[in-house]
Formats: structure tokens, sequence, C-alpha cells
């Protein structure tokens, strides 16, 4: 897990922690201790599935961060359609109170989504890769060649080249007066 990933996990939790606490309580309150039940049911389901998504979501990404985008949709959806199940396989039940349950759920629910957004918004994380996946290929020595020592008539006449074109540069004509 790479600890921008763990800092987005704690930072949902957090946020949702809270929430689905106060949440529980209102549905304590609210339906007695069918809506607690609910409540902790409620809390659990959220934690349960987002903490599995999100670590679903690191695995994915975590040798190809091309595909960040369609793996954070997928999950989502996976998410959504596994809650979606929950709700329906246990809507009937007298276990707990469906409403308290449903509520908590959603108000849980929304604030992980948000604390990931806030933490994803907040947090520095790396665009590159501070240590190159592939290892640097050394750089090949070139060997030195040997120049030839050049003879006084060929110095000579390199320096005249060389003056010819100063005088060329300097007074925009070949011809020096």
């Amino acid at each position: 897990m790479q600890p921008n990933d763990a800092r987005i996990l704690r930072g949902s939790a957090i946020v949702a922690g809270p929430v689905g606490v106060v949440a529980t309580a209102l549905s304590a309150l609210a339906a007695g201790e069918k809506g607690l039940v609910g409540g902790l049911v409620a809390v659990a389901v959220v934690a349960l599935f987002f903490a599995v998504g999100s670590w679903a979501l690191m695995r994915l990404t975590q040798d190809r961060p091309q595909v960040a985008m369609a793996a954070g949709m997928l999950v989502y959806a996976v998410q959504i359609l596994l809650i979606g199940v929950f709700i329906v396989v246990f809507s009937g039940t007298s276990i707990f109170n469906g409403r308290a349950f449903g509520l908590t759920l959603l108000v849980t629910a929304l604030a992980w989504v948000g604390g990931q957004i806030k933490q994803s918004l907040t947090s520095r994380m790396l665009y590159v890769d501070p240590e190159p996946s592939v290892p640097s290929v050394p750089e090949r020595s070139v060997p030195e060649r040997s120049v030839p020592e050049r003879s006084a008539p060929e110095r000579a006449q390199e320096a005249d080249a060389a003056d010819a074109v100063d005088t060329i540069i300097t007074t925009g004509s070949r011809d020096a007066t």
C-alpha cells in the first residue's frame, strides 16, 4: 500500500466514523433497539464494502496507474451494486429497522465518499516515481581518438581561413581592403 493510499483510506474512515456513530445514535433514539441494530449493521456494511473497494482499487492501480479512472468507476459501481443486493436481500427482515438501516447507510456512505474526495484533493501526491522502475543504463564511454599533430603549414592555412571568416563577418565583404 502506498502512503497516499493509506492517507486516503484513513481520511475516509475519520470522516465516516463520527457520521456513522451519530446516525446510529439517532436511529436508536428514533426506532429503539431495532434502530440501533440497523444503524450498526449499516455502519459495518459501509466500512466493509468501502474498505474492500479501496483495497481493490489500490491493487488494480498498483502496477498500472493509467487505469485508475476506469478502475475507480468499476469499483464504485460494484460497491453500489453489492450494497443494493444487500438491501434487497435484507428488505423484509425483522432483525433491524429497515428505515434506520437505509438512512444510516446513506449518510455514512456519503460521508465516506466525501472523505475520499477531501483527502484526495488535499493530499500531495507525486506525479512521477521518485525511484525509477527501470534501472538506468550506464552511459557507454567513448574511447578518445588520438588526433595527429598538424604540421606548421596546415596550422597557418587554418589561421588564414579563420581570419578570412572574421573579415567577412565584420565587413560584410570578401574583399580584404
